[in-house]
């Protein structure tokens, strides 16, 4: 695994939606190296762990990656009051991505809350052969839905309440995106009971599936065993590091 460190520039901050925040760090070095589905680590002032952020947008022409992330606790609160011209200090690209296609295959991304950025690069990479199915709690929790739109990919965006898009979860436009044809391979990152409908769906329809885990993380590296989740191998359920086995993982090899 290669990675680098170090202190980058951020050249773009916008507040998404409650909580929510859009960073554009120039980090050349990061960009060169990423690949969708990958995380960086936040050093946050006055707290010994980093933070891990999924990276949302790799562009490696102006060497800048993108990270979409919201406040859930007293560090993530903390760098979302770094502004723009002010340095970050990232760790990354860490973990193991997402296995791309030829981008003429058919995908679908399904992502759910937080879990929606880090499909975004994956879209890109497809275009129009891309369905992007999106879920919220509400409207004003939406997010990124014009960038997918953008990128060429099909959207599906669910809420549950219904305030924006389909009412309901994002399983059931899943289940009416695949009654209308197949694809070649599905991606998702969510919840865990979501993952779980997502793996159920993937494996009825006979469709490969990778899905993206969110974990509490120490290390980053594999050092701590503060990310273990459950996995199978050869048929036998095994401790990996959702740092460094995943956060991606064949969805016939995890334990939801």
């Amino acid at each position: 695994m290669s990675y680098t460190q170090g202190e980058y520039p951020i050249i773009s901050k916008q507040n998404l939606a409650k909580n929510m925040y859009d960073y554009v760090i120039s980090a050349k070095e990061i960009a060169d190296l990423a690949s969708p589905g990958q995380f960086v680590h936040i050093r946050v002032k006055g707290f010994s762990l980093r933070r891990p952020i999924s990276i949302c947008e790799i562009n490696r022409e102006l060497g800048t990656i993108r990270i979409v992330f919201e406040i859930r606790g007293e560090g993530t609160k903390e760098i979302a009051k770094l502004n723009e011209g002010e340095l970050i200090d990232v760790m990354g690209p860490l973990g193991k991505g997402f296995t791309m296609l030829d981008p003429s295959q058919k995908i679908i991304v399904v992502g759910g809350g937080i879990g929606v950025p880090p499909m975004y690069e994956v879209a890109r990479h497809y275009g129009e052969n891309a369905t992007a199915i999106i879920g919220f709690r509400s409207a004003n929790a939406v997010i990124l839905n014009g960038d997918f739109q953008q990128a060429g990919a099909k959207l599906m965006l669910c809420t549950d309440d219904g305030t924006m898009g389909a009412k309901g979860f994002v399983t059931a436009a899943l289940k009416h995106r695949l009654l209308e044809g197949s694809a070649d391979m599905i991606y998702a990152c969510g919840p865990h009971m979501m993952l779980k409908g997502v793996v159920e769906l993937a494996k009825e329809y006979h469709i490969p599936c990778e899905v993206s885990l969110e974990e509490r993380m120490g290390c980053g590296v594999g050092a701590c065993l503060v990310c273990a989740c459950r996995t199978v191998k050869n048929g036998e359920e095994y401790l990996a590091h959702v740092c460094k086995d995943g956060p991606v993982f064949r969805a016939e090899d995890v334990i939801l």
